[in-house]
């Protein structure tokens, strides 16, 4: 059986990994009763500035099997742009004309948060790619209605800060996105820095638009940092880098999870040689240790989605997009034992089960989640990463 793909085709199916009992019959011949089809709206950017993350985030979901724990699924694709007005008109139709029982994505920050309202005003389950943890804490109001599936920023900056302290750095220049983006990590950041005797000495702002950020580099330059964060995501994070670099800035350039795709290493060649930034398995899946707790889980998913796309082609984005499958074939399967999809009994069942993931594995990391966390990720979904001959490569924990 071929799945349902709206405005989409089918691509070969990626078998997904799971280590909890539910989860594994969520990949059984699971079969309630036939009634209506599980339908799966999903918001991506497939234009706009954050089209390599929408892109690729579509590409791991071409590959999700025809059913979700035995369930047939129709899955309706929308592109939103990479506006938030446009994800919210999306999110609004896929609810009240398509009728669907959970939402996927959006993939940028201030499209997931303009949403909350609307998933929360319908009772329907919202499964975010986003990075900032601003869309699911604090967990009360609309944001009990909302999952995200990237590692926090609290715990990327943690794991950079600690890189940090490690390697010497005591001062750092930081520029962000002027958005909820760029919030979210100035404020990690700043938490962690502050523990680790890290002092900021310049904060500069930019817009994913923007063509020059020359005054900004220019001020971080004059602050003499030993290091520069620049808290971005996707390709708009070339040109802040690219300018400290031409600008003769000699000291390190860290960068945040937001980077890791394809397009970010062919837009900054020799400029992004060197970046460090945090990072999760699938990225650096090829040159983890064997004894890293999530090397086989990264590895089976990026064989295949290289296998499909070309080698090279893998992203964290891609990689947390294929996990929403197993978050919600084990979430589903529990779901359909009290309600039947297309019902508002079962999209308040499904957010209740997604709340209580056990040891879901997913390809960039292990899910546990609770009513106080809506990730679920710990430790083993976070690493540091740098650019090594035009590659994203491993370099530790």
């Amino acid at each position: 059986m071929k799945p349902s793909f709206v405005f989409t085709r089918f691509g070969r199916a990626w078998r997904p990994l799971a280590t909890s009992a539910a989860a594994a019959l969520a990949f059984a011949a699971f079969a309630p009763a036939a009634h209506a089809d599980l339908k799966v709206g999903i918001d991506l950017s497939g234009t706009g500035p954050a089209a390599a993350i929408g892109i690729t985030s579509k590409n791991a979901m071409l590959m999700w099997p025809a059913t979700i724990a035995g369930q047939k699924a129709d899955y309706i694709f929308l592109d939103d742009g990479s506006d938030p007005g446009a994800a919210v008109r999306n999110i609004r139709k896929l609810i009240n004309e398509d009728h669907v029982d959970v939402i996927v994505g959006p993939n940028v920050t201030p499209a997931a948060l303009a949403a909350l309202d609307a998933v929360a005003e319908s009772k329907t389950p919202m499964i975010s790619l986003v990075g900032s943890g601003s869309v699911v804490e604090p967990q009360q109001g609309a944001r009990v209605w909302a999952f995200k599936m990237a590692q926090t920023d609290a715990a990327m900056a943690d794991v950079l800060t600690r890189y940090m302290a490690a390697h010497g750095v005591k001062t750092v220049g930081f520029i962000g996105f002027a958005d909820s983006y760029g919030d979210s990590w100035l404020n990690e950041f700043t938490k962690f820095a502050k523990e680790r005797n890290i002092q900021i000495v310049a904060t500069e702002r930019f817009n994913r638009t923007d063509a020059s950020v020359t005054g900004q580099a220019l001020k971080l330059i004059a602050a003499k940092p030993d290091a520069v964060l620049i808290a971005g995501a996707g390709t708009p994070t070339v040109l802040p880098q690219r300018t400290l670099v031409e600008r003769g800035y000699k000291g390190a350039i860290y960068q945040t999870h937001g980077i890791a795709t394809p397009e970010f290493i062919k837009l900054g060649g020799k400029d992004v040689e060197g970046t460090l930034f945090p990072t999760q398995p699938v990225v650096v899946a090829r040159t983890l240790p064997a004894d890293q707790p999530s090397q086989k889980a990264a590895l089976a998913f990026v064989d295949d989605y290289e296998a499909k796309y070309g080698a090279g082609t893998v992203t964290q984005f891609a990689g947390d997009a294929a996990g929403v499958y197993p978050r919600l074939a084990d979430a589903v399967a529990r779901a359909l034992k009290t309600a039947q999809p297309g019902t508002e009994a079962f999209r308040v069942a499904l957010r209740s089960e997604l709340e209580h993931a056990h040891e879901v594995v997913v390809p960039n990391g292990v899910v546990n989640t609770t009513p106080q966390d809506h990730v679920g990720l710990d430790q083993r979904a976070s690493v540091m990463g740098t650019v090594r001959g035009g590659k994203f490569v491993y370099l530790g924990q």
